[in-house]
């Protein structure tokens, strides 16, 4: 185990997390029951009962190589979840993740305060990101 793993706490469905997650993430894998690995970071879970939700304080940032695979991700991890702005989304256990692709953090940290300043402001009228959309704001 690494030095640091997050720790997720599930009601009474950590097993079914587990398998969605390992559904979703094509390099991914159990460990054990209360332990599995998605893009070699480990995740523990725990089925603690209803008393602590999780919120946005938290939540897991994906950075995604291109549009099909924002897509793709987004389109799964919101299926019986919710969509937000800005690239964020709620699964259906209830865990934030953000959903970008690295060209957008490329962008939004420009050395060009007006460029990056144009990213921004259409990054906030999304939900999904459209990387098409962020180019083209980019751009001018």
């Amino acid at each position: 185990m690494k030095k640091i793993t997050p720790f997720l706490w599930f009601d009474n469905n950590a097993e079914q997390a587990i398998d969605f997650y390992l559904s979703i993430f094509k390099n991914g894998r159990k460990i054990n029951a209360n332990r599995f690995e998605i893009e070699g970071q480990e995740f523990m879970v725990l089925n603690g009962g209803p008393m602590f939700k999780f919120n946005e304080a938290i939540s897991l940032f994906v950075d995604c190589k291109d549009q099909q695979e924002v897509d793709e991700l987004w389109s799964k991890l919101t299926e019986g979840g919710s969509e937000s702005r800005c690239g964020w989304l709620k699964d259906k256990f209830g865990l934030s993740w953000q959903i970008i692709p690295t060209v957008l953090s490329d962008m939004l940290y420009d050395e060009d305060p007006v460029k990056a300043a144009r990213v921004m402001d259409a990054m906030l009228t999304m939900g999904k990101i459209d990387i098409a959309a962020i180019i083209k704001a980019y751009q001018g």
